[in-house]
């Protein structure tokens, strides 16, 4: 019994390890097949796509002639109430894993599993900025105004509603400074469903370079080199 019963965990381990392997050659090899870019019309809107070095966001303007953001993710629902910032950006993910990991030191394993298995629910982060600097982790898009609108519509939809139309604020102390706030979102994460397949495939909505597929922010960011 005790062969058989290694025997097994042996099968067990080695399909686990062999899984883990095609997971992250699809991942490259995926995030190499380039998704062109429109051809570009009249430039109305710039746009940027920001990293913190795992988790990506696209960022917008507060207030355009099509949008304004601050009435979707009011300005009073962060902690600094500061309603001088200019860009406003959306990320989606894990509701689990925004709310109770504030540091890599805080994942737990369940949160983890739940995550990429996709277990729980999901969230929209808003992070309002006074500025932002283009670099290797800052990069900047220009779209025209039919572009915009199907950015808009795209990040719309990431958010769940209540009967008044209204977005959803979750109170919490998981707040990652002054300037954030949370809601719950639509969908659920998982291994092929990620923060950045996201983001990935809001640049696709609106006509940008994207990748044909990515779990990771840098096979987003490998098309603005």
């Amino acid at each position: 019994m005790l062969k058989q019963a290694l025997r097994t965990a042996g099968r067990v381990l080695g399909a686990f390890i062999a899984l883990t392997a095609l997971y992250f050659l699809a991942a490259f090899v995926l995030s190499r097949i380039p998704v062109a870019a429109e051809q570009a019309g009249a430039n109305a809107v710039t746009a940027y796509i920001l990293s913190n070095g795992v988790h990506t966001d696209i960022v917008v303007p507060v207030r355009t002639e099509q949008m304004d953001w601050s009435k979707l993710v009011p300005y009073r629902n962060t902690i600094g109430q500061d309603s001088s910032a200019a860009w406003v950006g959306f990320g989606w993910g894990d509701k689990g894993f925004y709310l109770e990991t504030p540091t890599w030191g805080d994942l737990t394993l369940r949160v983890a599993f739940n995550a990429v298995c996709g277990l729980g629910t999901s969230a929209m982060h808003a992070t309002f900025h006074q500025q932002l600097t283009e670099g290797d982790q800052c990069k900047r898009i220009t779209l025209s105004a039919e572009q915009y609108a199907r950015l808009v519509a795209y990040l719309q939809k990431g958010f769940a509603y209540d009967a008044g139309g209204r977005t959803i604020h979750i109170g919490t102390h998981a707040n990652y400074g002054l300037t954030d706030a949370f809601y719950d979102g639509v969908g659920r994460y998982n291994l092929f469903r990620t923060c950045n397949t996201w983001t990935n495939d809001a640049l696709k909505a609106c006509g940008q370079k994207a990748c044909w597929w990515t779990p990771f922010d840098t096979g987003i960011f490998r098309q603005y080199r």
